[in-house]
């Protein structure tokens, strides 16, 4: 199942009563402000959740596998994500 920004919205407008108009703003904000947050090369930590982390990535050669042509991949910047201890138990079924 995909989650997107609108069931977000709607599962918080459910359980708080709130507009929905109101909670796509509040869940449209949220998103930003983690973007943000990344974009600038900082960690997100959500506690009981996980932490969002940025790394740079080195220039690296890579072979295309359908034509075996020699490439180049850039540097990069990705996000990598780290499951709390607390989501992981949850996962698992555990307390």
């Amino acid at each position: 199942m995909t989650l997107t920004k609108k069931d977000m919205a709607e599962s918080v407008s459910r359980r708080l009563g709130l507009p929905h108009t109101r909670t796509g703003a509040l869940v449209d904000s949220l998103s930003q402000t983690m973007k943000k947050t990344l974009a600038s090369g900082e960690d997100l930590l959500i506690s009981g959740f996980g932490k969002f982390a940025v790394k740079d990535k080195r220039e690296r050669r890579y072979r295309n596998p359908h034509t075996g042509t020699d490439l180049t991949l850039g540097a990069r910047r990705v996000v990598l994500f780290h499951c709390s201890p607390k989501l992981k138990a949850k996962l698992n079924g555990q307390k």
